[in-house]
């Protein structure tokens, strides 16, 4: 069976910019070992699949070496495939995923916007290995999927090189970086060795942590981010209690 390919830049207005994930839209479910097998040939850090079933669609993501359980780059370049060359009229999209549930995307005004759950980490004592492999010391440390490692300036997020052999040993899926912007609300970066990736360029589901943090330690429920990776990555973050929007723009 012979299926199309889609790459997408997603988190950005210029190709080459924001967050690249492959897209395969399916007839119907392939062996998890060939999903996994097209994604690790891809190697970017998601390939997205999705099957039509009824009214809604059903969404996995993958890395280059497993399945993850929430990706907000490959679900916005998902639905920019849908939109832009599938065709689909409506403007709400409703993806079935296996591991977040019902995730809703929806465009507006140019823009796509991501409504996801949100996240709360739990503050923990700073790891050793996490102070190592950052190459500096967060001023706090959280905790949940990912390891959550703040710090007092954008710069200090703009200058780390990370360790990632270090970083692989943590257990977690990523670790997120942030600091206020100087330009915007907040800033990030984000590293998931362990799961294939080491330096992720936009991450949407980073933000589902970010925004409810961020939101309460700045008193804001509308924000603007950017991960400050190589190819950068424009954000729209609105908190709205257990869930968050995330919006920005896609390029095929």
């Amino acid at each position: 069976m012979q299926i199309p390919i889609f790459q997408v830049d997603a988190f950005t207005n210029k190709a080459f910019g924001g967050n690249p994930a492959a897209v395969c839209p399916l007839p119907r479910w392939l062996p998890d070992a060939k999903l996994q097998a097209i994604a690790a040939e891809n190697n970017l850090s998601e390939t997205a699949f999705f099957v039509k079933k009824g009214g809604f669609f059903e969404l996995r993501w993958f890395t280059p070496v497993l399945e993850i359980d929430l990706c907000g780059h490959a679900t916005l370049a998902s639905a920019h495939v849908l939109f832009d060359h599938l065709g689909y009229r409506k403007d709400e999209i409703v993806f079935h995923t296996r591991k977040s549930g019902s995730l809703k995307t929806y465009r507006k005004a140019g823009r796509l916007y991501l409504d996801f759950p949100a996240r709360i980490p739990a503050p923990v004592e700073t790891p050793a290995e996490l102070v190592k492999g950052l190459g500096r010391f967060p001023g706090e440390v959280y905790k949940g999927r990912d390891y959550l490692a703040v710090f007092d300036r954008e710069t200090e997020i703009a200058t780390m090189s990370p360790d990632f052999g270090v970083l692989s040993n943590l257990d977690c899926v990523g670790i997120i970086a942030t600091a206020r912007g100087e330009t915007c609300d907040f800033v990030s970066r984000f590293f998931a060795p362990r799961v294939g990736v080491l330096e992720d360029p936009v991450t949407g589901s980073a933000h589902t942590i970010l925004i409810p943090f961020w939101g309460e330690r700045l008193g804001k429920t509308k924000m603007k981010a950017l991960q400050i990776s190589a190819r950068r990555g424009e954000l729209d973050c609105e908190w709205k209690g257990d869930r968050v929007i995330i919006g920005g723009r896609a390029v095929t």
